[in-house]
């Protein structure tokens, strides 16, 4: 029997008519592709990474900086927000001085960074540098110090020293000596008072925290840069206007402290006080005598008002030539921004402290007289 065998036949393939070139084309487009996902990819984890650096205050790829590692820092008295933020990021504390100036400039706590030598771990995060900075340096035994409005200079230094243990005679001379600025320093006060009076309503009440041992200058340098910002932050243009200065202002928002006793008197008591001085009538205040005498009788009588001296507004027009006191925030503000009103006078019309306010002599002198029927006045 014959074996045969049988090979199967193929149909022959139909010549290609792809380039030979396309392959290569495609291969390089798909290594292309390879390399955008990876330099994609690359770039969204370097962002996130630099994003978490961010927020605990380190920088990516600072490979000197170690976080975690211990950073021995001091932060010099004076200094500003930007100054600490430079010195926390030069030494590795935390990366981005701008973003740390911003934040505490903005959040208002950057007056209240305290200066003294800290340790804070490279890398820490804004809100736990901000919160030891508040606290200030450890071990550091602070005070208290509260400075009430109204005070004259005299009366403010003795105040300041029942709470820092400093002699008034420390700090007088403190503020005598030049180490201790402002820019509202008069140029000259008149002649036989003491020096001390250039100093009067140029330092601002408030409450105050001080490092125990802090020395005098920095103490009142303290109150008189407060008293500073609060001046410039205020719009004079409504008396410079009127051909006054801010300095004017202050001695106008003293005269107020003094006189003011509720809040809604203040910017009327303003009015007053500048309708007069616009229409060159005597202020005639009570409280510029007492400053004047030097005390408070209690009672300011009719032979009171004689004392020669250029804080009596009864016998000198115009303003007295220094602040008669310390003063509030609100009475800066009243000063500078006093109500629109026709008054020229006021007097004390009840037991809580309301002056009534009148146009007219007349008007006023029965205000007078019911205060005296009701037992508001002697």
């Amino acid at each position: 029997m014959n074996e045969h065998y049988y090979v199967a036949e193929h149909e022959p393939e139909p010549p290609s008519n792809t380039p030979w070139w396309l392959p290569w084309i495609m291969r390089a487009v798909g290594a292309a592709l390879v390399v955008g996902i990876l330099v994609i990819g690359w770039g969204i984890l370097r962002s996130t990474v630099e994003g978490w650096a961010d927020s605990i205050g380190v920088e990516a790829g600072e490979s000197e900086i170690v976080l975690g590692t211990p950073v021995d820092f001091t932060i010099p008295e004076g200094s500003s927000a930007r100054t600490i933020s430079k010195i926390l990021r030069d030494h590795g504390v935390i990366a981005d001085a701008r973003k740390f100036e911003k934040t505490v400039t903005e959040s208002g706590v950057a007056s209240q960074l305290r200066a003294g030598a800290y340790t804070l771990p490279a890398g820490s995060s804004f809100d736990d540098v901000v919160t030891l900075l508040i606290e200030g340096p450890p071990g550091d035994e602070v005070f208290r110090l509260t400075v009430i409005e109204g005070l004259r200079i005299g009366e403010m230094l003795m105040s300041i020293s029942e709470a820092s243990g400093l002699t008034v005679a420390e700090l007088e001379s403190a503020l005598l000596s030049g180490d201790v600025t402002s820019a509202y320093l008069p140029e000259e006060i008149p002649a036989g008072v003491s020096p001390l009076v250039a100093w009067e309503g140029l330092l601002a009440p408030d409450t105050y925290e001080f490092v125990v041992g802090a020395p005098p200058e920095d103490i009142l340098q303290t109150l008189a840069t407060t008293l500073e910002g609060r001046i410039e932050a205020q719009d004079w243009s409504t008396l410079e206007a009127a051909g006054l200065t801010p300095y004017d202002g202050l001695v106008i928002a003293s005269l107020i402290e003094k006189e003011a006793k509720l809040e809604e008197d203040r910017p009327l008591i303003a009015s007053v006080i500048e309708n007069r001085l616009e229409a060159g009538i005597a202020l005639q205040i009570d409280a510029t005598v007492i400053y004047a005498l030097g005390e408070n009788p209690g009672r300011v009588l009719k032979s009171d008002l004689e004392i020669d001296s250029p804080w009596n507004t009864y016998k000198v027009a115009g303003l007295p030539p220094t602040p008669i006191s310390g003063v509030r925030l609100a009475s800066l503000a009243a000063a500078a921004d006093p109500a629109e009103t026709g008054f020229f006078y006021y007097v004390v019309i009840s037991a809580d402290g309301k002056h009534g306010f009148s146009e007219t002599l007349a008007e006023h002198n029965a205000k007078v007289d019911q205060a005296r029927k009701d037992g508001i006045l002697p």
